[in-house]
């Protein structure tokens, strides 16, 4: 479980780039055994929502399978999102800013 505390601050500051005068407007958290999830919004416009659990927990597959969005507003002015899901096929992330193979 210390994986997806770890993961879940990676994905948190890769999500935001340092703002000192931002405010946290909305944080829920809720970490479980086997699952988690988190909701993040400041003021700067910035949120991040992700949720994760153990997937055939017990067994030589066992994995952790993670879903989640963010969102920034970039200095050109325009908002950013991205929905990803990250499991035993890998980081997967779409976004319309982000090309297609």
């Amino acid at each position: 479980m210390k994986f997806v505390i770890v993961l879940v601050a990676l994905f948190a500051l890769a999500a935001a780039r340092p703002d000192r005068d931002a405010e946290t407007l909305r944080y829920d958290s809720n970490v479980e055994p086997e699952n988690y999830n988190y909701n993040v919004q400041t003021s700067d416009g910035k949120s991040v929502a992700e949720e994760g659990h153990v997937e055939d927990l017990g067994t030589e597959q066992e994995a952790i399978v993670v879903k989640g969005s963010y969102s920034y507003i970039g200095d050109d002015g325009v908002t950013y999102s991205v929905n990803y899901i990250a499991d035993k096929n890998g980081f997967q992330p779409q976004g319309a800013h982000i090309p297609v193979a």
